[in-house]
């Protein structure tokens, strides 16, 4: 046998483990569904709660973030509990609620961030130059990173303090499930 053909097995036993692996870590599609759905109402539930204890008194605005987390929420469970299965495939206990809080928490800020980001960008493009331009490239950029830098310093104060204790409560029901 070659070491061109040992190295070959190799990588071919690599991939499949890493394959596996990911098949393993795919969650049910009832599963995340259901969560889904609990944690779009959850980040509504904490938006809203958010909103109305700063004293927020424009309806239309205010259905719109409560909407906004709501959409940030259901689009990031999934990839959350996959994120959180990968990183709890044979973990102890703490390290499956540890990556459950993570992949939790940094992917329905980066969701929902990501999101408020296109709209933002969607209100301010008809003062952008020609799509694919240089100046437009900069404008995009730009306009992003202020909404991002808003979201930062405004929006992520709006998941405190419901949304902690639902983090708090998914990373539980993860770790508990995982065993």
């Amino acid at each position: 046998m070659h070491s061109g053909d040992s190295a070959g097995a190799a990588r071919a036993g690599f991939w499949r483990d890493v394959g596996s692996q990911l098949r393993a870590a795919l969650p049910p599609f009832r599963q995340s569904l259901v969560g889904a759905l609990l944690w779009a109402a959850a980040m509504a539930a904490s938006a809203a709660l958010g909103l109305s204890m700063r004293g927020w008194e424009t309806p239309a605005s205010f259905g719109a973030v409560v909407s906004l987390f709501a959409a940030g929420g259901a689009v990031a469970f999934p990839i959350a509990l996959f994120l959180a299965r990968l990183l709890g495939l044979r973990r102890r206990r703490e390290a499956a609620f540890a990556g459950a809080f993570l992949s939790f928490s940094i992917v329905t800020i980066g969701v929902t961030a990501f999101s408020f980001a296109l709209i933002y960008r969607l209100y301010y493009a008809r003062w952008h130059e020609e799509m694919f331009t240089i100046i437009w490239a900069f404008q995009l950029f730009f306009t992003v990173a202020a909404a991002l830098a808003q979201f930062a310093v405004l929006g992520i104060r709006l998941f405190f303090p419901l949304g902690f204790a639902a983090l708090f409560a998914v990373s539980l029901w993860f770790c508990a499930k995982a065993r």
